[in-house]
């Protein structure tokens, strides 16, 4: 058993574009289990970035997400980001009733009835693209748009309503402590709205997927108001603010790898296992954003001893570029044979809405290629403006041409 010399600061500043954090890959190589001091929170944190480590942290109930409620864990961004009352912060069994009952709103069957949607704003949103011409922006046209359309859509979230909660998603995830008031004035605004919305849907439910989670039964049991109102929130932070950075990364990337994207279009049945490689390969978030665990005993992992009572973060861009489970980690290969990656999680806490996700962005990117088969970067990428105050890496403006 072994114990790291030093303990590392870790700033994580931005990076340029979507390069690959030198410092994640220095500590991936050098000190996969590691001491580290965040921007945020008090003392310090594990930081584990091996493949196998991460996956042994996040299935091992010996780690606890519930452990940290009303600790001030190490993080990157000023406010704590998870919610107490949210499935995020919950350990089985109390997590595991959730996911039963929320699963049944992501069932094959309600994915299937979903694409048609999710097909028709899309082609709304690129006919409108067509229509103004080129150059334009994808991030104006497509990226900020779609998911945030879609995701309301499927609540049913009015439409004047909809900036709103854009507006106070972004805030909750700023890293910089001028906007501490901000985020925190934002998750109140979001907890009230999806309240008062959810106790609607108890009244008068519709065809719409938060209504859907207020049926939903297991046996006897029922989401109460209060997780129901946290999914709420949970679905429209993550169900929008993912996708939607992730289409202008995952075009950018393509558009910036000419030889994958010409193999792409030369097979478009190649676009599911393509998007699953592009996930894997596309480092979407900054540093190690997420929830910390906190061991509950004394573990050891990958020959270190953490001890109970200390936070632990995982990083799953780090375990996506293992290359003792990915053959040339740092190479995008479109043709790649699929493995697990972890940009959606793993575990107990693996993303509700991944396949969701998934769907959405299948969707996005083949109907953008099939319609623009001459899509081409209108700008240097040297030109770009990429994202800096957020755990989010995305380019504020992607001018695309055809």
């Amino acid at each position: 058993m072994t114990a790291p010399a030093s303990v590392w600061s870790c700033p994580f500043p931005p990076t340029a574009a979507l390069d690959f954090d030198p410092l994640l890959k220095q500590m991936l190589d050098e000190a996969p289990i590691a001491r580290i001091r965040l921007p945020h929170g008090e003392g310090e944190a594990w930081l584990v970035t091996r493949y196998e480590d991460v996956r042994t942290v996040v299935t091992d109930p010996r780690f606890s997400r519930a452990a940290g409620i009303g600790r001030d864990l190490p993080r990157m961004t000023p406010d704590a980001i998870g919610q107490a009352e949210s499935i995020n912060l919950m350990d089985p069994p109390a997590h595991t009733r959730l996911r039963r009952l929320l699963d049944q709103g992501f069932g094959s069957a309600y994915l299937e009835r979903t694409r048609p949607t999710i097909q028709r704003i899309v082609d709304v949103l690129l006919d409108e693209m067509a229509e103004h011409g080129s150059p334009a922006d994808l991030v104006q046209h497509l990226a900020a748009r779609l998911p945030l359309w879609a995701i309301c859509e499927l609540l049913a979230i009015p439409e004047e309503d909809r900036p709103q909660l854009r507006r106070c998603a972004v805030a909750m995830m700023a890293t910089v402590a001028p906007d501490r008031e901000a985020a925190t004035q934002s998750q109140a605004e979001l907890r009230a709205y999806f309240t008062e919305l959810t106790a609607r849907r108890r009244r008068a439910p519709g065809k719409d997927l938060l209504s859907m989670l207020a049926m939903a039964r297991d046996g006897e049991d029922a989401l109460d108001d209060h997780e129901l109102a946290a999914m709420g929130m949970v679905l429209l932070v993550t169900g929008h603010d993912t996708s939607s950075y992730q289409i202008s990364n995952i075009v950018y990337t393509l558009l910036t790898h000419p030889e994958q994207l010409a193999a792409l279009r030369a097979r478009p049945e190649m676009l599911p296992r393509s998007i699953e490689e592009l996930l894997r390969y596309i480092p979407y978030r900054r540093g190690v954003g997420g929830i910390p665990r906190v061991a509950t005993e004394d573990v050891e992992v990958g020959g270190v001893m953490i001890r109970a009572g200390e936070p632990v973060h995982v990083s799953y861009l780090t375990a996506n570029r293992d290359g003792s489970v990915f053959e040339r980690p740092d190479e995008l290969d479109l043709d790649r044979e699929a493995r697990a990656h972890m940009a959606f999680g793993w575990g107990a806490h693996h993303c509700v809405g991944a396949e969701l996700a998934r769907m959405e962005l299948q969707v996005a990117i083949g109907t953008l290629l099939d319609r623009f088969p001459g899509l081409r970067l209108a700008a240097s990428p040297g030109q770009l403006q990429w994202e800096s105050g957020s755990l989010w890496r995305y380019p504020h403006v992607l001018p695309v041409a055809w």
